[in-house]
């Protein structure tokens, strides 16, 4: 007897038949789409090309709502944008599929409903997307299929977690729960009131190497994949670290198109890590003032303190040779 992997009709806490709204240029893509959405239960309310919904009534976005954008016209981009709006407002969850060469102006368009943008993805890709959905939804029933999405998405918050709490302990004196700054009693060692105001320097706060040493690091990892597998050494979440810290040196901005790149994972993996990191608070989106529609990733002031604090106590020049 074969195994039935689809999903029990999604249905939200009160029983209603949970919609999608799938939109897509490209039909072979649209109708793969329609199919996997209405495979995981979810009801149809809209499937048509970007231009066709633009042009039409306003008409209420689905639960799941299904994207692809392959160029990033004005018209389609002005589109991405509205969407982001109304999914940020009404809830609705995006799964927003593009290309590499159209990444940064797709990521620059969402700033509100926090989207899955999937990169060339193959169509299981976007089933395990949709997966990740209905994960999100509370009282849902789901079958084999769903469990696995479930764990999928614990590991990878789990390993985020984690970063975090290691790159928090790198900074001494945190107090739980707390942050990389913090007010705090004075030391001994600061001078009050007719004593010069002066601080002493042994509790000075460390600063980011130079931009060449921590690029020699980066050199030396990448070394590695020329005489081992590179999936044996993949770790995205330092990879990042170390590009953003790289270009905070060189007071450079980072595109998340450069920064996928610096991952060295696929494109779409390396952004569920952006995702997750700016969640965790170690990333920061910053909105171009130029251009309201590009957006890049940069590191958070505590993750910053607490990546010299770790560079200062290992010695990064002595690794940088290493």
């Amino acid at each position: 007897m074969q195994a039935d992997f689809e999903y029990e009709p999604a249905r939200d806490a009160s029983g209603c038949q949970l919609s999608v709204t799938v939109l897509a240029d490209r039909d072979h893509v649209r109708a793969e789409m329609r199919e996997d959405a209405l495979a995981a239960g979810f009801r149809l309310r809209d499937c048509c090309s970007l231009e066709e919904y633009a042009q039409g009534p306003l008409a209420a976005l689905g639960d799941l709502v299904l994207v692809d954008c392959a160029e990033a016209s004005a018209d389609a981009l002005a589109l991405l944008s509205r969407l982001d709006m109304r999914g940020g407002k009404a809830g609705a969850q995006l799964v927003v599929s593009t290309t590499m060469g159209a990444l940064d102006d797709v990521f620059g368009c969402f700033s509100m409903s926090a989207p899955q943008i999937l990169v060339d993805p193959a169509r299981a890709e976007r089933v395990i997307a949709i997966g990740r959905v209905l994960a999100r939804i509370p009282n849902l029933r789901l079958r084999e299929m769903g469990e696995e999405d479930r764990l999928m998405l614990l590991r990878l918050t789990e390993q985020v977690g984690r970063i975090a709490e290691r790159l928090e302990r790198l900074s001494p004196g945190q107090r739980e729960g707390g942050g990389a700054f913090r007010l705090e009693t004075p030391s001994p060692g600061w001078r009050g009131e007719g004593q010069d105001y002066a601080v002493s320097g042994k509790d000075e706060r460390p600063r980011l190497p130079d931009a060449a040493t921590i690029r020699q690091l980066i050199k030396a990892r990448q070394a590695r994949m020329r005489f081992f597998d590179a999936e044996l050494f993949a770790d995205p979440a330092w990879d990042i670290l170390l590009d953003l810290a790289a270009a905070r040196a060189e007071r450079k901005q980072v595109c998340v198109t450069s920064l996928c790149i610096a991952a060295g994972v696929p494109a779409t993996t390396a952004l569920r890590w952006i995702g997750q990191m700016v969640e965790a608070d170690l990333l920061v989106r910053v909105s171009d003032p130029h251009d309201r529609r590009r957006a890049y990733i940069a590191l958070a002031d505590n993750t910053a303190d607490a990546l010299a604090r770790y560079f200062a106590e290992v010695g990064a020049s002595e690794l940088a040779v290493v």
